[in-house]
This record gives C-alpha cells, structure tokens and sequence, in this order.
C-alpha cells in the first residue's frame, strides 16, 4: 500500500502548489486521501468476497466481474463509469508529474500537452497490462522493486526541507541558473550520494523478490527502510558538506 502511493506522495506538490495557504492543503489531503482511499478499499474486499459467493470463485479485477453482468444497460454504464475512472485517475496520479518533467527538460520546445503526450506513448511502450495480468507480480515484484527507489527520494526532500534548511527557501534563487539551488553542474553530490547509499540495503532483498537469492523479507519493508536510512544520511551529508565548504 505504501509503495501504490508512493509516487502521488512526492509529486504531490504539483497539486498542492494551487493550495491558497499551508492549512488549506493539508486539510484537504487530510480529508480527501484516507477517507476516499480506505472507502475504494473497503468496495474492493467487499465486491471481491462476494464474487466468491456468487461466482464460486474469487474474482479481483472489475473487468472480470462487469463481463458477468448480463444486463446491456448495466454492462454499459458500468464500462463507461470504469473508463472515465481510469483515465481521471490516472491524469492525475500518473501523467501531470512526468509531464512536468518532460516540459522542463527544455520549456522551449516540449509544453505542458506535449510533455503528456510523450508520457502517454511511453505508457503505451511499457505494455503496463503485463504488469496487472499477474497480481502478486504486481504487488510483490513492482511496487516493492520501484519503492527501494521512491523510498530515498522522499527521504532526501524531507532532509533537506525539514532538517537541513528549516524549511526555509531562497524562492528567488530557485529560478537562477547559477543559484545556490544549482550545486554542481545542476547535481547535488550528497544527494546522489544519499540515494546511492541508501537504495544498496535493498538490493539483496529485491533480489530475492525475483526469485534470484533465497527468500527474504527486507523487501517488503524497502520504502520505510530507505526513508529512514535516506534522511539521516542526507542531513548529515549536508551538514557535512556545509563545514567542508565553508557556507551552504
């Protein structure tokens, strides 16, 4: 469950940006995550455990069980509600942040549109039904292979915001090429350094996951583990750096 949030956790910001104040979004997050998500959750078990009674089989995706319906009307609506779903879920978790990324990579050239358009063809690409056809290659494989990733990044924003500035930002200096913000070549060393460190330890249990070394269970606690190691890292890296450096 971490892992299927941990992508919207760090690209969160490009919504919470439109927030008018600090209160406002986590007030909204707040009441708009947990409750909606524990809500979907308890649909999910809810409607899989019925097909088991109904169907006399367990039946986890809704594809599956709307083929069962043998009513036009309801098989209709049903699909057309699952499609408008899928693309506003998936506009919003997955394409606004890579097509952010794309346009910045040069504003000039690759706009906000066309940044969702390349993030679509690589979707496509990726042939992403391979993933969701086997659910414990899903789960087990994918989201805990991609969160011993996602785990130090989020660690390295929180060291950095929280601990090693006091959430205190030079905005002006964020839109300089040559700012503080810009460290070496535009790569911050003790990030890298951090992510590099902390992303090692899971290796061998991700590793295990994909059946290459014997069974382990340190993969299923990836994205905490390296949240945890990442923030402790980064912070006294920076610290570190800073007194090398002589400023920050």
């Amino acid at each position: 469950m971490i892992g299927f949030w941990a992508t919207l956790s760090l690209n969160i910001p490009d919504f919470s940006r439109y927030a008018r104040s600090q209160r406002d979004q986590i007030v909204g997050q707040a009441l708009g995550l947990p409750l909606t998500m524990a809500l979907y959750s308890f649909i999910g078990v809810a409607v899989t455990s019925a097909t088991t009674i109904i169907y006399g089989e367990t039946i986890w995706d809704p594809v599956d069980v709307l083929t069962r319906f043998k009513n036009p009307v309801v098989l209709v609506v049903a699909l057309l509600s699952l499609c408008i779903a899928t693309l506003a879920t998936n506009i919003a978790a997955n394409v606004v942040s890579p097509a952010n990324d794309f346009s910045h990579l040069s504003p000039r050239k690759i706009s906000f549109r066309l940044g969702g358009l390349i993030t679509g063809i690589i979707g496509v690409v990726m042939m992403p039904w391979k993933l969701v056809a086997d659910p414990s290659g899903y789960i087990f494989t994918w989201l805990v292979g991609y969160s011993a990733l996602l785990g130090p990044i989020g660690g390295i924003m929180i060291a950095d915001y929280y601990v090693y500035r006091k959430r205190q930002l030079d905005v002006n200096d964020l839109y300089q090429p040559h700012g503080r913000y810009r460290y070496t070549g535009g790569f911050s060393g003790v990030a890298i350094t951090a992510l590099v460190l902390s992303v090692l330890p899971n290796i061998p249990g991700f590793l295990a996951t994909i059946k290459v070394l014997p069974q382990s269970s340190v993969a299923d606690f990836s994205f905490p583990l390296s949240l945890r190691l990442v923030r402790r890292l980064c912070a006294r890296l920076r610290f570190v750096s800073r007194l090398a450096q002589g400023h920050a």
